[in-house]
C-alpha cells in the first residue's frame, strides 16, 4: 500500500550512473562521461545502460576496439530517434522536401531564446521519420514556462512552415509535429491555465483509468460551450505560432537555403557547420542587417 516514486537522476547522477555501466567496457580516452551526461538531460538509469549497451554494439560492427564519442553520438541518436536506414531509397524530391523540412526545424532551434541549441540534423530516413533535427540539451529542467512551450510549438510548426515557404505546398512529414504541438498546446489552456480567456482553471478529469473503453466511460466535467472555447483557443495558439515560425524562417532564408543544398550533399551535417552559416548570413546582410524575431536569442 505504499508507493515510492523515483525520479529522473540530474546530471551528477547521470555522470554516476555512467560510470558504473562503463565498467568492463573499453573506452577511448576521448570520452568524457561528463559531457555525455550533460547530453542525456531526461534519461533514466535503464535508458542511460542502454546507451552505452549501444554504443559498444556499434563499435563492435565497426571494427573498432573501443568505444568512442562517434559511437555514442550513434547510440544516442538510435535511442532518441531511431535507427539509420541508409539503405532505404527514397527519391531526389523526397530528399529535396526533407532537407528543407528540416532546415526549418533547426533554424527556430537557433534562433529561439528558450530552446536548446541543434547538435546535429539529418535527411537519412530515421525510424518512422524522413529525418531528423537533434537539439542539444543544455541543463535538466523541473517545469515548462509559458514561453518555452509556446517556442516548443513554434520549433515544431518549423518544418510544415518551410515546406510551404519553398516548394508551395504542404506534405504529410508533418503529422507527428502538428500532433506533438497540438498536445502542448491542449495542455497550456485545459491544464496549466495558461489562456487568459479560459482562466487558471483545470479542464477534464487528471484520472487514468485502465480498462478498454476508457473514452466512453470518461466524463469530460464541462460543456459543450466550454469544449468548443477550448478547441478555438488550442487553434488561436497554433495558428500564431505557425505565423512566428514562418516570420523567423523567411528572416533566416539564406541560413534555411543553403542548410539544405548542405545536407543534400552531406546527407548529416553538425552544430559547427550550422553555426557557420548564420555567421555567412551575418557577414552577406552586414550592410542592412537583419531584423530578429523579438523571441530570438540575443
Amino acid at each position: 500500500d505504499r508507493q515510492v516514486y523515483v525520479g529522473r537522476p540530474d546530471v551528477k547522477g547521470r555522470e554516476a550512473i555512467l560510470r558504473v555501466h562503463a565498467k568492463g567496457k573499453p573506452m577511448a580516452s576521448e570520452v568524457d562521461l561528463k559531457v555525455v551526461a550533460q547530453t542525456t538531460a531526461g534519461f533514466t538509469g535503464a535508458d542511460l545502460a542502454n546507451l552505452l549497451n549501444e554504443a559498444a554494439l556499434l563499435t563492435a560492427r565497426d571494427g573498432k576496439k573501443k568505444i568512442d564519442m562517434a559511437e555514442i553520438q550513434k547510440a544516442l541518436i538510435k535511442i532518441g530517434v531511431g535507427t539509420e536506414k541508409k539503405t532505404r531509397v527514397i527519391s531526389e524530391k523526397e530528399k529535396y522536401i526533407t532537407a528543407y523540412h528540416e532546415g526549418g526545424h533547426a533554424i527556430l532551434f537557433e534562433v529561439l531564446s528558450e530552446l536548446d541549441p541543434v547538435h546535429s540534423i539529418s535527411i537519412i530516413p530515421t525510424g518512422m521519420a524522413g529525418g531528423y533535427t537533434m537539439p542539444l540539451p543544455g541543463e535538466d529542467r523541473m517545469y515548462m514556462t509559458k514561453m518555452m512551450m509556446e517556442q516548443e510549438i513554434i520549433s515544431l510548426l518549423g518544418g510544415r512552415a518551410a515546406e510551404e515557404l519553398v516548394i508551395k505546398d504542404i506534405t504529410t512529414g508533418a503529422s507527428e509535429d502538428i500532433r506533438r504541438a497540438t498536445g502542448i498546446a491542449k495542455a497550456m489552456v485545459t491544464k496549466y491555465g495558461m489562456s487568459a480567456n479560459m482562466g487558471m482553471v483545470t479542464y477534464g478529469d487528471e484520472q487514468d483509468e485502465v480498462f478498454i473503453g476508457r473514452d466512453l466511460a470518461h466524463s469530460r466535467g464541462f460543456s459543450e460551450t466550454t469544449a468548443a472555447a477550448i478547441d478555438r483557443e488550442v487553434k488561436e495558439i497554433i495558428d500564431e505560432c505557425y505565423v512566428k515560425a514562418k516570420a523567423s524562417i523567411q528572416a533566416h532564408s539564406y541560413v534555411l537555403e543553403h542548410c539544405a543544398q548542405l545536407l543534400l550533399e552531406k546527407e548529416k551535417i553538425g552544430r559547427t557547420e550550422f553555426e557557420k552559416l548564420f555567421e555567412e548570413e551575418k557577414n552577406a546582410a552586414a550592410s542592412g542587417g537583419i531584423v530578429q524575431n523579438s523571441e530570438e536569442k540575443k
